[in-house]
């Protein structure tokens, strides 16, 4: 049986930016595609997505910091730095192969994939970004590149921002043990200086279901705006929004060695340039939020056999790193995540996952509550209705666990998920 969507309903609004349909194919000046390229063993399965800016768009990304880091992300910051101001022109992503660990021969097939995009658009190869993800350690060659790309390029939807069949299928090509796609769009609007209004539209995809921990990135990402953006101003809007979303993900406590996340602005809607000061930034960087936060809970929610959304919501901390140690330690300890698959308001494991974070907190001052119920309070037993906690495990999509540590004004949020049997079996069985 299926779980529950957890991604934002089409027209609700959130913060005043409201969600629509079509992902990456609702962003006008962008044409994407998702095709079965033969990177995987199944043929009906997308395998090769591509993102192309109809012109050059302002791009900037963020990556991994896994010192086994794979080809494309070592090809893709050089190709960043390298066109700076100049304008990226596409971004070309496979799954079912990382090409990580594969030495010259995988830094090459990165570059040349990049040449292949570059001669059919008529660009540069540094105006290419390149990702990829899968297995690590298995040779990478060009062949289903050179007979996926002219695929893909013929299976390119429209550019005016109609194209959400074009978005679904990108964001379907980009998936491994992933169950569902994950995708989202945002609008929002921004008065002019004339006193007009124009209507921005932000969208994205990503993937993600194990290795997940990100440090400065997501799994695989790509991101798009038709606002114009500063090339500073893009920069900055995606480092807040990465420390606010993806890097508040865990599913294993694992950094890929893959991580990428990539933001093209295509200045498609008009309007006058978008920088730092400028009074649309705020709102900019505002939707960019919500929809990083939504993406980055469809992650979690997706975890690799998981049947729960874990929320852990910190408070009262002494520092904001403290609120992110105590969060991150509950989130990731393995007897937390088993006793929430398990429907199981064992707040002890919570309180063990607290003490070895590292955090500074008194344990007399600790307010624990589960799914809105208080089971510890002040550091003690708080006597609970266990029938009611196990009724809200059934019938909750999402687990929020509440933590007051009573030692300060600082707090953080961690998504996760629970750990099932399955999470064994998919990762046991990943390359066969």
């Amino acid at each position: 049986m299926s779980k529950p969507s957890i991604a934002a309903p089409v027209g609700s609004t959130v913060q005043g930016v409201t969600f629509v349909a079509g992902g990456l194919g609702a962003v006008k000046g962008l044409r994407v595609a998702g095709v079965s390229a033969g990177f995987r063993r199944h043929p009906e399965r997308k395998d090769l997505a591509l993102v192309v800016a109809e012109q050059p768009a302002i791009a900037t990304g963020v990556f991994t910091q896994n010192s086994f880091c794979a080809a494309p992300v070592t090809v893709s910051r050089e190709h960043l730095a390298a066109s700076r101001g100049k304008g990226m022109r596409a971004v070309i992503l496979n799954s079912g192969n990382a090409n990580a660990a594969t030495g010259e021969p995988g830094l090459q097939t990165a570059l040349a994939t990049a040449r292949l995009v570059a001669s059919e658009l008529g660009c540069e190869p540094q105006q290419i970004l390149v990702a990829s993800t899968g297995v690590i350690g298995q040779t990478l060659g060009l062949e289903h590149f050179a007979s996926g790309v002219p695929q893909a390029l013929l299976a390119l939807g429209a550019a005016d921002g109609s194209a959400h069949a074009a978005g679904l299928a990108a964001a379907q090509a980009i998936m491994t043990t992933d169950t569902v796609p994950k995708q989202a769009a945002v609008t929002f609007v921004a008065p002019q200086a004339d006193g007009s209004e124009l209507t921005y539209t932000l969208g994205g995809i990503a993937k993600g279901s194990g290795m997940i921990q990100p440090n400065m990135a997501t799994l695989l990402g790509v991101l798009a705006t038709d606002a114009p953006l500063a090339q500073e101003a893009a920069d900055q809007a995606l480092r807040q929004a990465m420390q606010l979303s993806f890097n508040k993900v865990t599913i294993d406590s694992d950094t890929s060695t893959n991580d990428s996340v990539f933001l093209l602005a295509t200045a498609a809607a008009g309007g006058a340039v978008v920088g730092v000061e400028s009074p649309v930034f705020f709102a900019f960087q505002t939707a960019l939020e919500v929809l990083t936060e939504d993406l980055a809970r469809q992650i979690a929610y997706d975890g690799e056999g998981a049947t729960k959304l874990v929320t852990v919501n910190v408070a009262g901390a002494a520092s904001a790193a403290d609120a992110d140690l105590a969060a991150r330690s509950v989130a990731n300890s393995p007897l937390v995540k088993t006793a929430v698959a398990g429907h199981d308001a064992n707040w002890g494991r919570v309180a063990m996952a607290l003490g070895k974070s590292g955090a500074r907190f008194a344990q007399q001052d600790v307010d624990i509550a589960i799914m809105g119920l208080p089971v510890c309070s002040k550091g003690l037993n708080q006597p609970f209705d266990e029938a009611e906690a196990l009724r809200r495990f059934d019938g909750y999509a999402e687990i929020v666990i509440d933590i007051d540590l009573g030692a300060g004004t600082e707090a953080s949020r961690i998504w996760t998920c629970d750990f099932t049997h399955d999470y064994i079996s998919i990762n046991g069985d990943y390359r066969t």
